[in-house]
């Protein structure tokens, strides 16, 4: 049996020492494979939970990646293991040209470099946008540029992704696009989102948080509508 992908165990994150917590008590697992969405309201805890999964906000409890416990001391292990997709895609692209950018954590890792570009050449082709390896990232527009941020997540063929908000910026066919390619991948995915139509059509679960607590974690995304719907 395959390690599960995350773990999170009693996990608990305060921005301030004696404040409200941003997470309380949260405790979920996602298998190996599974995609899974994590739906909530602006402020519920979605974002601080994708960035205390990898390692960029200190936390109470316990969380496991890919078997890997989460801390200071394994922080570049843990991040081997998954490609991760900020909200703003600008936080995360970092070079002046499309193809350098997605082609970054090849070369990091010791890839050749005619390797690593026929990788993030492929990458682009399969979410539709092979015609913008040589632009200039500033002249590209949101969407593209989240699809570029996404190449850059998936490049190195990570057996977790964690995605936050990947369809923002995206038009009809863009979504189609996303959701064949995610559906595609052999990796776990966890994918924090407002868009319960896009994630219905991606995810077997979905996780409700409000105030920072699990208040639905089941396979039903209607009972998630539901309770959108009737308490928030």
């Amino acid at each position: 049996m395959k390690e599960a992908a995350v773990v999170l165990e009693g996990v608990t994150v305060r921005y301030e020492a004696g404040g409200e917590p941003a997470l309380s008590d949260v405790s979920f697992s996602v298998a190996a494979g599974e995609r899974v969405a994590l739906l909530g309201l602006n402020g519920s805890g979605k974002t601080t939970l994708l960035m205390t999964s990898v390692g960029l906000i200190a936390h109470e409890g316990s969380i496991r990646i890919c078997g890997i416990p989460v801390s200071r001391h394994t922080v570049a292990q843990v991040r081997e293991k998954i490609g991760f997709l900020f909200n703003v895609p600008e936080d995360q692209l970092l070079f002046p040209k499309v193809i350098e950018d997605v082609a970054f954590s090849l070369l990091r890792n010791g890839t050749e470099t005619s390797e690593a570009m026929a990788r993030a050449r492929q990458v682009l082709d399969s979410l539709g946008i092979s015609r913008l390896a040589e632009s200039p990232l500033h002249h590209l527009s949101h969407g593209q540029k989240q699809r570029v941020a996404l190449a850059g997540a998936l490049v190195t063929s990570p057996p977790l992704l964690l995605l936050d908000e990947p369809s923002a910026g995206l038009d009809p066919p863009g979504k189609r696009v996303l959701i064949q390619l995610l559906s595609r991948l052999d990796a776990a995915v966890l994918v924090a989102t407002h868009d319960l139509d896009f994630a219905s059509c991606l995810c077997t679960r979905f996780i409700l948080l409000d105030q920072g607590r699990i208040v639905f974690d089941g396979p039903e995304a209607e009972a998630v509508r539901s309770r959108w719907s009737s308490h928030f």
